[in-house]
């Protein structure tokens, strides 16, 4: 792979990221801008290294692809809080994740995959958010107690 393709593929990894990080930044989350742009420009670049190394060698390129599945999971994991009866940072977690493979796409050539994962993934934190709002509401006034509070329903969260 040549030295344009590479800067190519940074730079559309760090904007793709940089637009996942806007909404995280925009609703004042842990990882925000800085962190999601370097999130997908880490991935990206060890999905680059990855396939140039793995072909002047011959080995396989899918095992640093694993290995960044493995290591953002300890990062996810460091976003997750637990307080009381609450936890937080799921949300976040599972965006850095889904940013990680927006990384390894964009990485390994996949334009179109990661351009579609990553308008996915807005619309899921833009739309979802006031849909939970809306069914937490509805919850609270039919008598069950708030799962935006970190509480469960009545019972196991099932209907009775």
């Amino acid at each position: 792979m040549d030295d344009l393709e590479t800067v190519k593929r940074l730079c559309l990894s760090a904007l793709l990221g940089g637009a996942l990080g806007l909404e995280r930044e925009w609703k004042q989350k842990s990882a925000g801008l800085r962190t999601n742009v370097l999130i997908a420009m880490g991935a990206t670049l060890f999905t680059v290294m990855s396939i140039d190394l793995s072909a002047s060698s011959g080995g396989d390129a899918t095992r640093i692809a694993a290995q960044i599945v493995t290591g953002i999971g300890f990062l996810g994991a460091g976003a997750i809080m637990r307080t009381g009866g609450s936890i937080r940072g799921l949300t976040t977690a599972a965006m850095i994740w889904v940013n990680a493979a927006v990384g390894v796409a964009v990485g390994g050539g996949e334009y179109r995959v990661a351009l579609i994962a990553t308008a996915v993934t807005l619309l899921v934190l833009l739309t979802l958010n006031p849909v939970e709002r809306i069914i937490d509401r509805m919850r609270t006034a039919r008598g069950g107690r708030s799962a935006m509070n970190g509480e469960s329903s009545e019972g196991d969260g099932e209907e009775p």
